[in-house]
């Protein structure tokens, strides 16, 4: 992270929020001790943060800032970035699918049929899949679930947020790298919507049952994939 972005956006964010009382103040904003109360951090850690002397605070951390500055969803992606762009290590690519899944998913046209790894990340899919997922240019059903658009794709929204959140729960458990980051993402993009479902998740991804994606009612099954990297094929079938 070039030059404390981190550091210097948390004190612009700071100085730009409006303080708790009114009267003659000597500094624009909230005064470090104001914001680190909010946050529930000491003044030391925060002052660190804004110094850049520590710049790799826990999802936690980062959450409850941006809860205490009220940032807006895209300043919560961008306070994300900004961590992201100061990491050095990011989870090993998937290996590439074999000949004989790209094969499957094409005999299953035109029905909506994914491949997805434990972090769901769509690895392939169908062209059914593409249009009724609500996905767009996204490849991750955890993170297309914590944003703003599906909320009105997904009419049961609460259930399908709490079963994804379960599902990265899962599999970070277990050891998945790319699950536990994309957890740490969106502890900080999505905040509270996210972490308390995450927190208190109890039950293990369904390989069965149904959701409601827009005006489709879908029955779907998960079939575990052979392999090392333990994906599963989801099929999806219309009940109307």
């Amino acid at each position: 992270m070039a030059d404390n972005a981190l550091g210097r956006f948390l004190r612009a964010r700071r100085e730009a929020t409006t303080p708790p009382t009114t009267g003659r103040r000597r500094t624009p904003g909230l005064r470090r001790g104001e914001l680190a109360d909010r946050a529930g951090i000491s003044v030391e850690y925060l002052t660190r943060l804004e110094r850049g002397t520590d710049r790799s605070p826990s999802g936690q951390v980062l959450t409850a800032l941006a809860d205490a500055l009220t940032l807006s969803a895209d300043e919560r992606v961008h306070l994300y970035r900004l961590i992201k762009a100061g990491s050095t290590c990011s989870p090993a690519p998937p290996p590439p699918l074999r000949p004989t899944i790209l094969a499957t998913l094409g005999a299953l046209e035109p029905a909506a049929a994914a491949v997805l790894t434990p972090a769901l990340d769509v690895r392939a899919c169908t062209s059914g899949f593409r249009e009724i997922s609500g996905l767009g240019d996204e490849q991750n059903l955890a993170r297309f679930a914590f944003s703003e658009p599906a909320k009105t794709h997904y009419p049961d929204w609460d259930a399908i947020a709490t079963s994804r959140a379960n599902a990265l729960r899962a599999a970070a458990d277990l050891g998945d790298p790319a699950a536990a980051a994309l957890a740490f993402e969106l502890s900080v993009t999505a905040g509270a919507a996210f972490t308390d479902r995450y927190d208190t998740a109890s039950s293990l991804p369904s390989a069965t049952g149904t959701e409601r994606w827009g005006a489709h009612l879908l029955a779907f099954e998960c079939l575990y994939v052979p392999g090392e990297a333990e994906h599963r094929l989801m099929i999806c079938f219309s009940q109307h």
